[in-house]
């Protein structure tokens, strides 16, 4: 089933590699007459030839040199993409720029807000008398800053599977912008922290539906090659939101007693393109195939792929997948039955112990410590409301110019070895950082430590755990599950943020800052683990091929972890062996994006086109990457 062979190395086969060409040309006729879509049949027809012997694609009658140019162009060039994806992507992107605004300007305003609505949370009154309500109001606050992420968990991340349901992905991002638009507003109204509670749960609803949404759409619109770079658009705009966020915090610090009110409700300002933008993208042609409206899915396509030949081409290699998928799960089942189905189908279940131990990863590994409170943990360190704001802002700025390198290595390298590099790393430089706390305050290598360490730590964060799990989670579920499985895995990465959010402040002042970094730095180590044992590599796959990577059983992944990649990883990189390669536990046959004969032919032809001279260089070193 699915392709996979008994041999040791799973040999993963394109479902229309074992077909004929007549046997091709058929299927396709009676795919055009069923769907609509009789008038592209000869497009479609070349397109199926090209997806089912994607080296041969030069063979395919009636192909003009143009059309020919766009299919080498995907492995020579393939970031020249259409104006309209690139669009769909960082519009709907945008989005995540409310969720990590919303997390520096709550930052910056945990240094007023509890006093200002009658919860303080120091140890000590204005008046120099003990505050007996310490440790009950540092609760409080701590429930406050995860509002959102409890409401996301409990609810909104649930909503996005009946909402993609009636209204498509882009109306259900439409209905979270509108929620993310006006809650903020609400925050900078509120008169008691009760109050500010509730708006910042009605924000949580709206950012549990797009932070469930918007990584699936851009997902599917985005081609198998640039999809990790495309995708991770989400985490490049929530890094860049905390970088705005605390750039807002600076410019409002001085305005006396509103200051909070607006670090609060400046989160307010990505939303508006959001909601004005959403309708002028294409609809995810997945969506359209999964509702059976072949021909919106195909008018999708040609807008988000530079031909009319790779729309066709990636419509019916997309139907042709989706075919054999439903051999393994059932579908058009109720909300709850797919809910179950997370854990009792084969697949659907390694997909979700994938997207669950990649999302709570991110909340062990200890960034939202630093992202809900560095203001709070700056302070702690000896500096003033000014200088912590500062420092604050240097942490925003590093997490998002950090974020970039991994447009490009997240395919290159993969989502797994990005992990599996930076989780160690950010477990040292956590240790230091709190570690720097014992250094005495009057020391003035005190805050400088405390900064350095913290600004490396969210520079090994950055391109790495970062980026990966929303990119990840997008990916990992079958079409049939795609909605409620992400909800799934953004509601665990919320529920745990709210759990970090709402124990830190407390942590604090029980375990102090050196006790709290040196808990989320074991943690760290615990998530490197898990990462190993559980998380397949995902780069340059379509979604509909990771149904067969997911088709392993998680104990035959495991024993290869164990007993071949571990002592091959020692062999080569501490005992200086040159062994070869890392044995594989599956190999692809026949895809456009990665075939070697495919790659070579790419190269031949861009060197017979460009006259053996233009492109050689660029050929050369796509045929060496294989």
């Amino acid at each position: 089933m699915f392709g996979l062979t008994t041999d040791p190395v799973r040999r993963i086969r394109n479902p229309l590699a074992h077909l004929t060409n007549e046997q091709v040309i058929k299927d396709v006729e009676d795919f055009s007459r069923s769907s609509g879509l009789e008038e592209y049949t000869p497009m479609l027809v070349k397109g199926a030839l090209i997806a089912k012997d994607p080296p041969a694609f030069e063979t395919v009658p009636g192909l003009s040199e143009d059309e020919m140019e766009a299919i080498r162009n995907e492995v020579l060039h393939k970031w020249r993409q259409p104006r309209s994806l690139y669009f769909t992507i960082i519009l709907c992107s945008i989005g995540a720029a409310v969720q990590g605004w919303d997390q520096t300007g709550s930052n910056g305003a945990n240094l007023s807000f509890p006093d200002a609505l009658g919860i303080p949370i120091t140890n000590t009154l204005a008046d120099g008398s003990p505050n007996p309500n310490a440790s009950r109001n540092q609760w409080y606050q701590g429930l406050v800053n995860a509002g959102p992420y409890i409401a996301s968990a409990l609810l909104g991340c649930w909503c996005s599977d009946p909402l993609n349901k009636y209204f498509g992905r882009r109306g259900t991002i439409f209905a979270s912008a509108v929620f993310c638009f006006l809650s903020p507003i609400g925050s900078a109204c509120a008169q008691t922290w009760e109050q500010l509670l509730v708006t910042r749960l009605l924000l949580g609803i709206g950012m549990g539906c797009k932070g469930s949404t918007v990584p699936i759409f851009s997902a599917e619109n985005a081609p198998a090659s640039i999809r990790g770079g495309l995708v991770m658009c989400w985490q490049m705009w929530t890094a860049f939101g905390i970088f705005l966020g605390t750039c807002a915090n600076l410019a409002v610090k001085d305005t006396g007693a509103i200051s909070w009110r607006l670090q609060f409700g400046s989160a307010f300002i990505p939303a508006v393109p959001l909601l004005v933008g959403i309708y002028f993208c294409p609809e995810s042609p997945r969506w359209y195939i999964k509702k059976g409206r072949y021909s919106k899915a195909f008018r999708s396509l040609r807008r988000l792929r530079n031909t009319e030949l790779q729309a066709a081409r990636d419509l019916y290699y997309i139907f042709a997948q989706l075919r054999m998928e439903a051999a393994l799960v059932q579908k058009n089942t109720n909300y709850a039955t797919r809910f179950i189905q997370l854990f009792t189908i084969p697949r659907v279940r390694r997909a979700t112990l994938a997207s669950f131990t990649v999302m709570i990863a991110q909340q062990m590994c200890g960034i939202n410590i630093i992202a809900f409170y560095s203001s709070t943990v700056f302070e702690q360190a000896g500096a003033s409301i000014t200088n912590s704001l500062l420092a604050s802002w240097g942490f925003g700025l590093v997490n998002f110019v950090f974020a970039w390198p991994a447009i490009w290595t997240i395919d290159t390298f993969g989502r797994r070895s990005l992990l599996l590099f930076t989780f160690p790393n950010m477990a040292w430089t956590l240790l230091a950082a709190g570690l720097c706390y014992l250094i005495p305050s009057s020391s003035s290598a005190h805050l400088g430590l405390v900064a350095l360490f913290i600004y490396l730590f969210a520079a090994f964060y950055s391109p790495g755990e970062g980026p990966v799990p929303f990119t990840y989670s997008a990916e990992v579920f079958p079409l049939s599950h795609r909605e409620v499985g992400m909800s799934w895995a953004v509601a665990t990465c919320l529920f745990w943020a709210a759990v970090l959010s709402i124990t830190f402040p407390r942590m604090l002042a029980a375990m102090t800052p050196t006790g709290a970094f040196g808990f989320y730095a074991g943690l760290n180590l615990c998530a490197f683990v898990m990462i190993f044992l559980w998380l397949p590599e995902t780069k340059q796959r379509t979604l509909e091929e990771l149904d067969y990577i997911f088709a392993i059983p998680t104990r035959t992944f495991m024993k290869h972890q164990v007993g071949t990649v571990l002592p091959w990883w020692i062999k080569t990189y501490i005992f200086r062996r040159k062994i070869g390669p890392c044995p594989a536990l599956w190999s692809f046959d026949g895809h456009v994006d990665n075939d070697k004969d495919f790659v070579e032919t790419v190269r031949r032809q861009s060197l017979a086109v460009a006259g053996g001279r233009r492109r050689s260089s660029i050929a050369d070193k796509i045929a060496n990457r294989f």
